[in-house]
């Protein structure tokens, strides 16, 4: 699932697990408290080998 909200906002491609950082807090509330997560990781195209025209090398998406 993250997988593909992260190539919906990005293109093809992967969020390393290398270059990350993940943050956990507490977040009070009234009803219980909630747990807020933060993950960071950098944002890897896919290279795209003998591409044909229309392809781009790389999976980026368009802004």
């Amino acid at each position: 699932t993250w997988k593909e909200l992260i190539q919906e906002e990005f293109g093809d491609g992967i969020m390393s697990a290398i270059d990350f950082n993940m943050t956990m807090e507490r977040e009070p509330n009234n009803k219980g408290d909630r747990v807020k997560l933060a993950m960071s990781g950098k944002f890897l195209p896919y290279k795209y080998y003998g591409n044909d025209e229309g392809v781009p090398e790389y999976g980026f998406k368009e802004p």
